[in-house]
């Protein structure tokens, strides 16, 4: 942007090549030859870039997924070591109570009960002290089998214990594959929108804006809205109110508030404001919510988009909705219709 002398649809075509060689470092063995790059026109650069942005989402819902299975099984973790000290702690008092029993024994002579009594000089008494030196063994065979039980369910904890910790490890190394993945397609992206001239810009601005319109008109055409709802239930209308305060805070991948979002933590806080907890990814979302049609939603319904459930945004009434879009961008309104729509979710069903 700063020279200005190049022609803008040099400064484009330098910008496609380095997203193409970007990608191919981030896709291809070091040993492939890198293809020369196309000539493309300023669509082209929007479709890529749309790419881009939609596979980082992807990477985005992934990795949030990811992350909430590793919350939970932390917390697995947590209880099941707590669990394991029990265990322990109570394997050592019965190896205590045993020891005790053992040295009694001991102080007693360790001679049966029958023998004691034959050289007892008070035969009342040594049947007394027999009832009880019987009463002691049978106490001393419980507690060996009580031992022998807490023994093995120190061992049970113990396993379950490292097979949780390896199922947490492996989410883990899964998160930090997303967190790259993430990282890669956004810098391309980047990369390829700082090669071009502010006019550029421009242009591809409003070309976004014009696919925008185009899709909307349609989606509007088919009469949709003459059959949806106009009225939010009272907790549609909470979400609603939560989501509206959140309007012009930025896009941070796996952020669900309270100063940056992407798109399910913006949807899942807003209807944890609501007072209920719904799933955090929109892939969850559309899997674990209750569907209704697109001619039957209503304001506080969620919009979920694209054939793998990837992105989501809460539906505000008049065919508008309220969406953290990507990375670069910020909490706003914009076209229901603007993007392919897989379906619709309430939350309050």
């Amino acid at each position: 942007m700063t020279r200005t002398s190049r022609a803008p649809g040099r400064r484009t075509a330098v910008a496609l090549t380095l997203l193409c060689a970007l990608t191919a470092t981030a896709q291809a063995p070091a040993a492939r030859a890198v293809p020369a790059p196309r000539p493309a026109t300023l669509e082209d650069v929007r479709r890529q870039l749309d790419d881009l942005y939609h596979q980082s989402e992807v990477a985005t819902e992934k990795y949030n997924a990811a992350d909430e299975k590793a919350k939970a099984q932390q917390k697995q973790v947590t209880l099941l070591n707590g669990k394991v000290k029990a265990a322990e702690e109570k394997e050592a008092r019965l190896r205590e109570l045993l020891g005790a029993a053992a040295r009694a024994q001991y102080r007693g002579g360790g001679l049966p009960a029958e023998v004691q009594f034959a050289f007892a000089s008070d035969p009342e008494r040594a049947l007394d002290d027999a009832a009880v030196v019987r009463q002691a063994q049978q106490g001393t065979r419980q507690k060996l089998a009580a031992l022998e039980a807490a023994r093995a369910e120190l061992r049970t904890r113990t396993d379950e214990a490292t097979a949780e910790l390896a199922e947490l490890k492996s989410t883990r190394r899964a998160m930090a594959r997303h967190r790259e993945k993430i990282k890669a397609r956004i810098a391309t992206a980047r990369a390829l929108e700082s090669g071009l001239q502010a006019e550029e810009l421009r242009r591809l601005a409003a070309l976004e804006r014009q696919q925008e319109a185009e899709s909307q008109a349609e989606w509007v055409g088919t009469g949709i809205l003459d059959q949806v709802g106009t009225q939010a239930t009272e907790a549609g209308r909470a979400a609603i109110e939560y989501a509206t305060e959140q309007l012009g805070k930025p896009y941070v991948w796996g952020a669900e508030g309270p100063d940056s979002f992407d798109c399910s933590g913006l949807t899942s806080q807003a209807w944890l404001h609501a007072g209920l907890v719904i799933p955090r990814t929109a892939e969850q979302q559309w899997a674990q919510l209750p569907h209704v049609p697109i001619s039957q939603m209503r304001p506080g319904d969620l919009i979920i988009y694209y054939a793998d459930a990837s992105h989501v945004a809460i539906y505000i009434g008049d065919g508008k909705i309220i969406q953290a879009p990507r990375p670069g961008r910020w909490v706003y309104v914009s076209p229901a219709g603007s993007m392919e729509i897989l379906g619709v979710v309430r939350p309050d069903a």
